[in-house]
């Protein structure tokens, strides 16, 4: 009975991994490019005047997706070099070299990238996970750091998770299994609740985060990735010793990351501030595109 009902499972659920090339049509086309770091391919784009002398970089988080920042791309990318980077095992980009998915190790790949990008000095913008590669990325070069904007990017309380979250990730998940399911239903849902229940996930968004999870690699990576993500005392730990100028985002209908967390992260961050949107839940950028960068664009621009 409970192989019929995994059949079943994997039946319904079926979704097959697709080889990266099948996906470049869509998703990587012009201002697209691809580089390699750590003997892998990453995906980026980098757009907007290459005279900048301090570029935006925006880092995305877990499960996404260099287009999540497309918004606040095509506002910015006028006035500002802007570059926005596929983590390894997110997007298009390659799996990571030995399965290290570490924000540390993801620091010191970016910061590598950025470096045969000629870029010296920038300001950093990370959501969730690329908020801890970000702060990694401060720790490990303050010098080129100018300052740092953190979205919904906080150490979790594993208590305020979905039951899901909290124990999917330590059952012993065969990698085939992993590779070969991925419901539409759960994608949908999963974005729904991530944004504030007031906001529309649309259709579209869906699409590309089930088409880009596709990717051969991504899904196990994903996994790997929360697997690995730094413990609660560690994480706030490496947030404390910032030096460079720090702003935190946040919705205050945020659900992973609730403003409890939030305002526990700015106590922990000299010299930090916190910015608060209403109506809004854990991906600002896509929630209320216009509003957040409104909010934050002082900041970045230095004033």
């Amino acid at each position: 009975m409970a192989l019929l009902a995994t059949s079943l499972l994997v039946a319904v659920s079926h979704a097959p991994e697709r080889p990266a090339q099948t996906l470049v049509e869509r998703w990587a086309a012009p201002p697209s490019r691809f580089m390699e770091v750590d003997e892998r391919v990453l995906h980026l784009r980098d757009e907007g005047p290459l005279l900048d002398p301090q570029p935006l970089v925006l880092l995305h988080g877990l499960g996404g997706s260099l287009h999540d920042w497309e918004d606040w791309a095509r506002a910015l990318r006028n006035t500002h070099r802007v570059i926005r980077i596929d983590l390894p095992g997110n997007g298009l980009s390659d799996p990571a070299r030995e399965g290290n998915y570490r924000s540390e190790a993801d620091a010191r790949r970016v910061l590598a990238l950025l470096d045969q990008l000629g870029v010296e000095r920038m300001r950093l913008v990370g959501h969730g996970h690329g908020g801890e590669v970000a702060a990694q990325m401060a720790l490990q070069a303050p010098r080129r750091v100018a300052r740092l904007l953190l979205v919904s990017s906080a150490p979790q309380d594993p208590e305020s998770l979905p039951v899901p979250l909290r124990v999917l990730p330590s059952l012993p998940l065969p990698q085939w299994l992993v590779a070969s399911m991925l419901p539409r239903l759960l994608v949908s849902s999963t974005l729904q609740w991530l944004y504030a229940p007031s906001a529309k996930v649309t259709a579209a968004r869906v699409d590309r985060r089930q088409e880009l999870l596709q990717r051969e690699g991504n899904r196990w990576a994903l996994l790997q990735q929360w697997r690995q993500r730094p413990g609660e005392q560690e994480s706030e730990a490496m947030f404390s010793q910032l030096k460079v100028p720090v702003l935190l985002l946040w919705g205050n209908e945020d659900s992973l990351t609730p403003l409890v967390q939030a305002q526990s992260l700015r106590s922990k961050i000299p010299g930090s501030r916190l910015l608060l949107l209403s109506g809004v839940g854990h991906l600002p950028q896509e929630e209320a595109p216009a509003r957040s960068l409104a909010a934050v664009q002082p900041f970045l621009d230095g004033h």
